[in-house]
C-alpha cells in the first residue's frame, strides 16, 4: 500500500523545517520518558506527599518567574539557534544526573528539586529561543500550520511514548529510564545543529538592559490582544498545574494503577494531540483563532471535571485516559492559536522580549497553582484539585466568549510597525488598539 504523498505546498518540503520537525519528534519521545519518570521517581520510589509533589512542580516553574523577562532581553541580542541546541543538551545532563544519584545512593527529594529547577531554567531560556527559531524558518502566513505540524510531531511520541516509558520504568525502574531521555535529547541537539535560519540582529551602541526589558513589558501591556491573551493563559495555566500536580497521585493511589498501567493511560495524550493537530487548524480557519482558543479551554475543563467524579474502578481508569486525551486535544486548540496570534502581531526585533514577557505572565500563577493543588489534594482530596481545575477552565471558556477581542478574532491580526514601538534607545510609544483583519 502506498503512503499518501505530501501536497506540493506542504511545509515538510522545506529542508529547514523538516529538520526542525525531526528534532521535535526526537525530543518528544525523550520528554515522554521525563514526564513520567521524574514524578514517578518522587511518588513511588521516594514516597512523596502531595505537598512535596506540588513543590517539585513549583521548582520546575520558578525559573519562569525569575528569569523569563531578563532572558527575553538577552535573546533579542544573540542568535537563538545555538541557545536552543545548548538547552537540549543541558536537559539531557540534568535528566542523567537522577540515575547517577540513585546509583550512588544520593537520590532524595532535594536532588529532584534541583534537577527540576535546572530543567525549568533551560525551558525558560531555550524554550523561548525555540519558539523564535520557528519564526525564522516559517513565514508569518504559515505559523498556525507550523504549530499544528509541530503538535503532530509530538503526537506520535505521545501515542507510543508513554507505553514505552512505562515499560522501561517497569523493567529498569524510573531513575534508569531517564538515561533514554538523555540520549534522545542529545540526538535532538545534533539534528538542530546547522539548521539554516533567517535572523537579523540589530546591535545598538546605546542599548540599555533595563530600558530594553521595559520596552518588552510596555509592548505587551500596550497591545490589548497580547494583554488579554496573557491574562486568560495565566488563569488556564494555574488550573492546568493544579491538576498536573495530583494526576500521578490520583492514578497510583486512588485508582491503584501500576507504573506500566499509568504509561498505557498516558497514551491517551497522544490520541488527543493527533486529534487536536488534525482538527485544530481546520477549526481555526472555520471559526477563527480566537473562538478556537476559547473552545480549547472548555475541552480541557470537561476532562478534569469528568475524572473528578469518576469512580475508583475500571470506569475510573477509562475516565482518566479520556481526561488525558481531552486535555491534549484542548491544549493543541489553545496553543496553535495562542502562539500564532502573539507572533503574528509582534515586530521581529521585539520577538524575544514579547515571547519572554508572555511566557512570564502566562506562568505567573502556575507555581502557586501547583502548590495550591498539592495542598488541596493533601488536606481535602485529590478529586477536589481536579474539580477546581475543571471549574476554572470551563469558566474561562465563558469569559473568553464574552470578550469581543477574542470572540470576533476570525483571522490573524496585522503585525505592529517597528517604527511605532522602537525608538533610538529602545523606548516605546503609545499603542493604538489592535483590530483584527
Amino acid at each position: 500500500m502506498r503512503l499518501p504523498r505530501l501536497a506540493p505546498d506542504d511545509l515538510l518540503h522545506d529542508p529547514a523545517y523538516r529538520r526542525l520537525f525531526a528534532s521535535i519528534l526526537t525530543s518528544s519521545f525523550g520528554n515522554q520518558v521525563l514526564m513520567l519518570a521524574l514524578p514517578l521517581t518522587a511518588a513511588v520510589l521516594l514516597n512523596a506527599t502531595p505537598t512535596q509533589m506540588g513543590l517539585l512542580t513549583a521548582m520546575e516553574l520558578a525559573p519562569f518567574v525569575l528569569f523569563s523577562l531578563p532572558s527575553g532581553v538577552w535573546l533579542d541580542r544573540v542568535r537563538k539557534l545555538p541557545v536552543y541546541v545548548a538547552g537540549e543538551s543541558i536537559v539531557a545532563v540534568a535528566a542523567a544526573s537522577v540515575p547517577l544519584a540513585w546509583w550512588l545512593g544520593w537520590l532524595s527529594m532535594g536532588w529532584l528539586y534541583v534537577a527540576g529547577f535546572v530543567i525549568g531554567l533551560v525551558h525558560t531560556v531555550a524554550g523561548t529561543a525555540a519558539q523564535i527559531v520557528l519564526t525564522q524558518v516559517v513565514t508569518r502566513e504559515r505559523l498556525v500550520e507550523a504549530h499544528a505540524k509541530n503538535a503532530l510531531a509530538s503526537s506520535g511520541a505521545e501515542v507510543t511514548g508513554p507505553a514505552l516509558a512505562g515499560a522501561l520504568i517497569k523493567v529498569f525502574g524510573a531513575p534508569l529510564s531517564l538515561v533514554v531521555n538523555a540520549v534522545l535529547l542529545l540526538g535532538s541537539a545534533l539534528i538542530l545543529r546547522g539548521v539554516p535560519v533567517h535572523e537579523r540582529i540589530e546591535r545598538r551602541a546605546n542599548a540599555h538592559f533595563g530600558r530594553d526589558l521595559l520596552a518588552g513589558l510596555r509592548f505587551v501591556a500596550g497591545t490589548p490582544l497580547l494583554l488579554t491573551l496573557a491574562v486568560l493563559m495565566c488563569l488556564w495555566q494555574m488550573s492546568h498545574y493544579v491538576a498536573l500536580t495530583v494526576q500521578i497521585l490520583f492514578a497510583t493511589r486512588t485508582l491503584g494503577l501500576s507504573e506500566h498501567a499509568v504509561g498505557l493511560c498516558y497514551m491517551g495524550m497522544g490520541v488527543g494531540t493527533i486529534t487536536g493537530s488534525l482538527l485544530g487548524r481546520r477549526v481555526s480557519l472555520r471559526i477563527g483563532p480566537g473562538p478556537c482558543l476559547a473552545l480549547g479551554y472548555g475541552i480541557c475543563g470537561l476532562g478534569w471535571l469528568l475524572v473528578a467524579v469518576a469512580p475508583a474502578n475500571g470506569w475510573g481508569v477509562a475516565a482518566f485516559a479520556l481526561m488525558l486525551m481531552l486535555f491534549t486535544t484542548g491544549a493543541v486548540f489553545i496553543f496553535i492559536n495562542f502562539l500564532a496570534l502573539r507572533q503574528a502581531v509582534t515586530p521581529q526585533p521585539l520577538l524575544g522580549r514579547m515571547t519572554a514577557t508572555m511566557r512570564w505572565l502566562s506562568l505567573l500563577a502556575a507555581a502557586p497553582g501547583a502548590l495550591f493543588g498539592g495542598w488541596l489534594g493533601e488536606h481535602v482530596s485529590l478529586r477536589a484539585s481536579l474539580g477546581f481545575a475543571g471549574g476554572v477552565s470551563v469558566l474561562l471558556l465563558l469569559v473568553a466568549w464574552r470578550l469581543p477581542i477574542i470572540r470576533d478574532l476570525r483571522t490573524l491580526p496585522e503585525r505592529e510597525r517597528e517604527s511605532d514601538w522602537l525608538g533610538l534607545e529602545g523606548d516605546v510609544r503609545p499603542q493604538k488598539a489592535v483590530v483584527p483583519k
